[in-house]
């Protein structure tokens, strides 16, 4: 982070509280803070700025609560924009920079772990956000990711209904092999799929909507797109691209999944492009981070925050709050993403969508 003269800092937060929160947002990745004293410093590294829920709801919530527990604490907040590299260095110069506590949302929970040790060894204190990342973490805050994907696999089952049998053939796409939340989506997923369908063609789509629509496309030259019943995507942006895909191949009415609850994803679910999304409330794990950051750079206690333990890759103990997940369908919107204001109907139902809200009862 800037450092910035006390009386500046005074200065800006008379004028506004909420503009410390928000200042300098760059979308190219590097460092953005608000202003303040360098020994009250917490940063906020993020993965990427293709997946819409960073930007537009953890980083926002993240900074609020932050500023609502600690009103003279500071934020310095980075973007990978999806690449490793350049997230640990984004790591080292908010150590650099006298950063006390990192909250990251690892890009590569592995490639991330020698920042993370470092940063340790100088005395910073690091969060795990969303994703368990390798190394000597002080707290990991997510959501029950097994879950996620029992939620995903028994949505997908339950779109096909009668035809959920052993020899239905079905594709899935993964999440990226170096994000750990992508193996235990992947695991949950096969322990509600398996024996009841037959997963005929797997692929990692790497969190990319490009990439998935690749995977698909070839899913239906090796299968036939009469004989695919139902595909597997693993969040919502990559089933974006595989919708697109099952529709220029002529397939409409199969089941697709997806995750995030991303405005998109309730739109396709509105429209009967995609059967099911999986609801990750993004106030309360965002919250919950600010939360141990604050209390991690106050010197509290977090086991109460953290109530249960989890072993990351590297095979650390750490702390942890998992968070419930809630599937998604076109006959609980109104009761999720909307009662929660996450999204309001007249966001869902643009003119596009506006029949087909009609149908399902968003008015």
């Amino acid at each position: 982070m800037r450092r910035v003269a006390v009386s500046v800092a005074i200065s800006a937060l008379a004028v506004s509280a909420a503009a410390c929160g928000k200042a300098g947002d760059d979308d190219n990745g590097s460092d953005s803070s608000s202003s303040g004293s360098g020994g009250k410093s917490i940063g906020l590294l993020l993965p990427d700025n293709v997946t819409a829920r960073y930007e537009k709801f953890d980083k926002p919530y993240f900074e609020d609560k932050v500023k609502e527990l600690c009103s003279d604490c500071t934020v310095s907040y980075a973007n990978a924009a999806a690449d490793p590299a350049k997230q640990a260095q984004q790591m080292s110069s908010m150590v650099t920079k006298g950063v006390k506590v990192i909250v990251v949302s690892a890009q590569d929970s592995a490639a991330i772990k020698s920042s993370i040790a470092s940063a340790v060894s100088k005395g910073v204190k690091v969060v795990a956000y969303d994703r368990l990342a390798q190394g000597p973490v002080s707290a990991y805050v997510s959501f029950d990711n097994v879950k996620v994907g029992e939620l995903q696999g028994q949505a997908l089952l339950d779109a096909l209904g009668s035809k959920a049998t052993p020899k239905s053939k079905v594709v899935m796409i993964n999440g990226d092999d170096a994000d750990p939340n992508a193996a235990q989506f992947k695991e949950g997923a096969h322990k509600v799929l398996d024996g009841k369908v037959d997963i005929a063609y797997e692929q990692s789509g790497l969190w990319k909507d490009t990439v998935a629509a690749q995977k698909v496309s070839a899913a239906i030259t090796q299968l036939g797109a009469k004989n695919i019943a139902g595909v597997y995507a693993a969040n919502d942006g990559m089933a974006g691209g595989i919708a697109n895909t099952l529709k220029g191949a002529g397939i409409s009415t199969i089941p697709l999944t997806g995750q995030d609850a991303e405005l998109a994803a309730i739109q396709r679910i509105v429209a009967g492009t995609q059967s099911a999304t999986v609801y990750k409330a993004y106030k309360p794990e965002a919250d919950t981070a600010a939360e141990l950051a604050v209390n991690l750079l106050q010197g509290k206690d977090i086991k109460s925050l953290a109530d249960t333990e989890v072993t990351s890759g590297s095979g650390d103990k750490v702390q942890a709050k998992l968070l419930t997940p809630v599937s998604v369908t076109v006959k609980n919107i109104n009761d999720t993403v909307v009662k929660d204001g996450l999204y309001t109907v007249a966001d869902i139902c643009t003119a596009d969508y506006a029949a087909a809200c009609k149908k399902a009862g968003l008015q």
